[in-house]
């Protein structure tokens, strides 16, 4: 699957140089702590350009600022088409600052999912099917979305970075993590 970022998607940061950073592992006491509100003054454009090139960097899909090691509410994230299993069209680069995520609806759904602190590793999670989010971009416009489906999963797993959360600890206890040989051999498609 492409998760590749398509470059026109990427804002500009006047004054900013992006700098790629080391993504934090599972074992980063960082990551295990609930990240602070961003104050609605101050200035996070270098934050923002540097998680941007560090996704881009990394072929990932979505990073939190705990990964980075910056203990701050703010999250990147796109989904590509050929991953929008519900609009098939996918979900630009977005930005969300101080996010809010309120479950619609109870029902849940389990998938795998990876994630670039728990490198070379898979597990299934459940999340919730729909939900809202709400939060301000790079700009400070307010963002109001409902997702489904892996945008929806997209962002519970970003926002659960933000909360100290990593996604094994959701894991059933029956399941197991898997490496990324194991799961592609289980998930790949049985010849006729």
């Amino acid at each position: 699957c492409d998760s590749k970022m398509n470059d026109s998607e990427v804002p500009s940061f006047p004054g900013c140089t992006p700098k790629v950073l080391e993504i934090a592992t599972d074992d980063d006491p960082l990551l295990k702590v609930k990240a602070l509100e961003v104050p609605a003054d101050e200035d996070i454009q270098q934050l923002i350009a540097d998680m941007i090139a560090t996704l881009k960097h990394a072929n990932g899909i979505g990073l939190a600022a705990p990964q980075i090691r910056v203990s701050k509410r703010v999250m990147v994230f796109f989904l590509p088409a050929a991953r929008d299993d519900v609009n098939h069209v996918g979900v630009p680069l977005t930005v969300l600052v101080n996010p809010v995520v309120v479950p619609i609806g109870e029902e849940r759904v389990e998938d795998f999912e990876g994630c670039l602190s728990v490198p070379g590793m898979r597990g299934k999670v459940p999340r919730y099917r729909k939900i809202e989010y709400t939060g301000v971009n790079e700009k400070g416009e307010e963002i109001r979305r409902v997702a489904e489906g892996w945008h929806a999963r997209l962002v519970q797993h970003e926002f659960d970075h933000l909360n100290g959360i990593l996604y094994p600890e959701l894991m059933a206890e029956e399941d197991k993590l898997l490496t990324l040989e194991q799961w592609k051999a289980l998930t790949a498609p049985i010849p006729s």
